[in-house]
């Protein structure tokens, strides 16, 4: 016995006296438990953490089952069943297999032997396995699918995919919609591919599910399926007002197959730069020039539309249109100048005095957005213009964004500034100085603290 026995151990060990279900054991819906049951299961046999069952129905394992019958075998139990299933020995694996299409409990472990590195094992769960899975209760497919689907990966599992797939491309709705609701998302990805080509959701049905899904690969599968269908009263609307960027973009696109191109002109100020990069296009497709629409938006400073100065920087012109810019960087409402700031960033501006104020800026979007467009020049810049920022009175987005661009700089300052805002008062602050130099056990984080350091998952300085 390990020196440090796990839960799964001890499970294991329950089984092994024949004193635990399976289901009891693991959790079934996890693919990587079966995975792990299996190898610990191995790994206690034949290392002797618990000693090897006896398995008296092996004798007769091959025999046709009127002879079974007839010599009165005795059938293995369902825990008996998991651990030679499992066993280091190819013999008592191919034996188990004999049994296993009627315990739809351990078809999960009859998948797994689909990939066995024995060909004999290897070949009979093909066997079990195919003659079982298609007339497998929901539970039953419910748990196995994932494991399946988490097999491909290994060098022999496309075999049991394809059986998958035909499985369930001939399964009732209702089967292939338990699979919809899977908490694995391997699964739920696959069984909704399976869904969409058959037809089996409305059209209404894959645009809520594109609008409101959780899970991007979900998303894009839904939002196609939604307009393939070609039902635009139904599809248009949900997809349009979706929270996705990339649902949003795909409804945008379609308004001109429907006819509807002109509507795409709300959506050049969308937050998303693919959905304006989409509502552009269809917008030129209709014979309109989305340029002409950014520089009107942008001429009337008391109605300019939040993101209309990242738009016009998208498609317009530096030397005609970078004073605009500039000019909305003073406006009232803090989204119109952030949105400036990264216009200016996408004409790669490198006018340091008009930038440098606007590090001082009291939002800290705009300051974000500042110190990004200055990341790049930031060595060129006096190293003091930072330094006295990341001082004492400073708002703490100033005083973080200034310690990072103190940093690009290459400032051997740095670690001296960042060691002593590691004792600043601010918790705000000193969380995320102690975060960016590595310390171990970090502060917690504050109620109600804002990320403000470090960089997002699209690459930009978060």
């Amino acid at each position: 016995m390990r020196s440090e026995e796990t839960p799964l151990d001890a499970a294991i060990r329950g089984l092994a006296r024949g004193a635990r279900r399976l289901d009891r054991v693991i959790e079934a819906w996890r693919p990587a438990a079966w995975l792990e049951l299996d190898r610990r299961i191995r790994i206690s046999i034949g290392q002797g953490e618990i000693e090897r069952p006896v398995h008296p129905w092996m004798s007769t394992g091959r025999l046709p089952a009127a002879l079974r019958a007839a010599l009165r075998a005795p059938a293995p139990t369902g825990s008996g069943l998991t651990l030679a299933l499992c066993d280091p020995s190819g013999l008592v694996r191919e034996a188990a297999l004999a049994h296993a299409a009627r315990h739809p409990a351990v078809l999960p472990l009859v998948a797994i032997r689909t990939t066995d590195w024995v060909p004999a094992v290897r070949d009979r769960a093909r066997e079990v396995l195919t003659a079982a899975l298609p007339g497998a209760d929901t539970g039953a497919l419910a748990v196995t699918a994932p494991v399946i689907l988490r097999l491909r990966k290994r060098l022999r599992g496309g075999t049991a995919v394809a059986l998958l797939d035909a499985v369930l491309r001939a399964a009732p709705g209702d089967d292939l919609t338990l699979l919809l609701r899977s908490r694995d998302r391997a699964t739920r990805r696959f069984a909704f591919g399976i869904a969409a080509e058959r037809g089996l959701l409305t059209p209404a049905d894959l645009a809520r599910t594109a609008a409101y899904d959780g899970d991007v690969a979900v998303q894009d599968v839904a939002a196609t399926a939604a307009l393939a269908a070609g039902v635009p009263d139904e599809t248009l609307p949900l997809l349009l007002t979706a929270r996705s960027g990339r649902v949003r973009s795909a409804g945008v696109t379609a308004l001109r197959k429907a006819g509807r191109a002109a509507e795409a002109e709300a959506f050049l100020h969308d937050r998303s730069g693919m959905v304006r990069a989409c509502a552009r296009w269809v917008l030129r497709q209709d014979g309109r020039d989305p340029l002409a629409l950014y520089r009107a938006a942008c001429a009337d400073p008391a109605a300019v539309p939040a993101r209309a100065p990242l738009g016009l920087a998208e498609c317009g012109d530096r030397t005609a249109d970078a004073e605009t810019l500039w000019g909305l960087t003073g406006h009232p409402d803090p989204l119109v100048r952030s949105s400036a700031v990264a216009g200016l960033r996408t004409f790669e501006t490198a006018e340091f005095a008009r930038l440098l104020p606007l590090l001082d800026d009291p939002s800290p979007g705009v300051v974000r957005e500042a110190a990004r467009t200055l990341l790049p020049w930031a060595d060129r810049v006096r190293e003091e213009e930072f330094l006295r920022r990341t001082g004492p009175g400073r708002p703490v987005h100033v005083r973080v964004r200034a310690l990072l661009l103190l940093r690009e700089c290459g400032s051997a300052a740095y670690r001296e500034v960042a060691e002593r805002l590691v004792a600043d008062p601010d918790p705000v602050l000193r969380l995320r100085v102690r975060r960016a130099l590595g310390r171990e056990e970090p502060l917690p984080r504050p109620a109600g603290a804002r990320r403000l350091w470090g960089r997002r998952e699209d690459g930009s300085v978060g």
